[in-house]
């Protein structure tokens, strides 16, 4: 049978050719739900225009759903956290009002950056995470990651010549949680690469976590000092800092001997 022959078509019940126009469009929600619906709108004496809204909300949220799914994955989230599970009793100190109203995410809006500073054990990751997946729900593009990922991914890329095209990665998203700086001491190509990211995204926001005071982050970067007061410089202009203080939550069923 020839591409033109749409004999097949126009025998077909209305109902299998309605399903396969709603296929070509690529409608699945319509295509799954409009027969049930109509048995609903004659039920309850729906207008066509209210069978019709229903239709299109149902496809409008599948769609959202489908694209939320796409964020929180290309976000890269080790595990889902949400503010709701943060055990707010357990540090020593911490500005609860302050962090809630990171939540609300103007400073994504703002383009400026949220650091969380405290020791290890405290729940940085977690509240970086919980805020991450929050942005995702707000429709934020969001990458989670490290700051020594972003070194070897960057490392890798400038081996191969790609490094401009790598840190795309680190520079399209809205959000950008680098987690873990200063657990492990960076040597000055890492310092170098880790630079470049803060200092481009400088103005276009990001979410840090660190367990080291910025007076020992030349430590942390090698000892150059002048790198260092450049990238707190550009890091602390538009920032809000949370300070967290306490013991570590996952030592806590630790005994002494």
């Amino acid at each position: 049978m020839s591409d033109d022959d749409d004999t097949g078509d126009t025998q077909s019940a209305p109902g299998d050719l309605l399903s396969r126009l709603l296929l070509r469009l690529q409608l699945p929600y319509m295509r799954a739900h409009y027969h049930e619906l109509a048995q609903t709108a004659a039920e309850q004496q729906w207008t066509p225009l209210d069978y019709f809204q229903r239709l299109v909300e149902g496809e409008v949220a599948r769609r959202e759903d489908k694209s939320l799914q796409r964020r929180i994955r290309l976000a890269r989230f080790p595990l889902i956290k949400t503010l709701d599970q943060f055990q707010w009793t357990w540090p020593k100190k911490i500005n609860r009002s302050q962090i809630q109203n990171l939540f609300r995410l103007n400073f994504i809006e703002q383009k400026a950056n949220a650091i969380f500073l405290g020791g290890v054990g405290l729940g940085k990751t977690h509240l970086c995470i919980a805020l991450g997946h929050t942005a995702c729900l707000r429709g934020y593009s969001v990458l989670f990651t490290t700051a020594i990922d972003i070194i070897h991914t960057l490392s890798a890329a400038a081996a191969t010549g790609n490094l401009k095209r790598a840190m795309q990665r680190y520079l399209k998203p809205a959000l950008v949680i680098v987690d873990e700086i200063g657990y492990l001491p960076i040597d000055k190509h890492g310092a170098d690469l880790l630079f470049q990211i803060i200092s481009q995204r400088y103005e276009r926001g990001a979410l840090l976590s660190t367990n080291r005071a910025f007076r020992h982050w030349a430590e942390i970067f090698n000892n150059d000092t002048t790198l260092t007061s450049a990238l707190l410089d550009r890091l602390l202009h538009h920032a809000e800092t949370c300070v967290i203080e306490g013991k570590s939550f996952r030592a806590k069923d630790h005994v002494e001997i």
